[in-house]
């Protein structure tokens, strides 16, 4: 599964005291809730939008436990589908690990905050997010190299790509 995250420069939340807002607004700003200026998703007011609850009244109430799509899903009052949705986009962003399997004899996945804990699996998110801006760093100077290896008069680009006539395309 990619790692993804979205990032934006932003004011720390540390004035807020409220819990809940804060939860809100960090979730938006790493893009696991959507966007919206009256405070709505696509399911309603997010407050009680079922993104919000999976992570404030499972994964956060009981960080290191491991929760199974079936009990999400009856808890949430879901489809196993839409939790595992939701359980990918946190996976993406790597806050999650998979636990439990075989203990439980149905060799089913469990899923929780990665370590039992959500400053340290932000920990795991933030090396990624580094990585990736490595990589971007080396892509980045990788281009410069060309740019500069470019001819002075030479043209920007290698040119036109050929095209065949509209007939031979299939054209009229």
């Amino acid at each position: 599964m990619p790692f993804e995250l979205s990032l934006r420069y932003s004011t720390p939340l540390t004035p807020i005291a409220d819990l809940d807002e804060v939860l809100r607004e960090f979730l938006r700003m790493v893009g696991y809730l959507p966007e919206g200026e009256d405070g709505r998703g696509s399911e309603g007011p997010i407050a009680q939008s079922l993104a919000l609850r999976l992570v404030r009244e499972c994964l956060l109430r009981d960080p290191s436990k491991a929760w199974y799509a079936e009990e999400l899903a009856a808890l949430l009052r879901t489809s196993k589908p839409t939790v595992y949705r939701h359980l990918n986009k946190l996976k993406a962003l790597d806050l999650l690990e998979e636990a439990g399997g075989a203990t439980d004899g149905k060799g089913r996945k469990g899923y929780r905050l990665r370590y039992g804990n959500l400053a340290r699996a932000w920990d795991f998110t933030e090396a990624n997010a580094q990585n990736a801006l490595r990589r971007y760093r080396e892509t980045v100077n990788h281009l410069q190299e060309l740019i500069e290896r470019r001819p002075a008069d030479g043209p920007a680009t290698t040119g036109p790509i050929a095209r065949a006539p509209a007939r031979a395309r299939g054209g009229r």
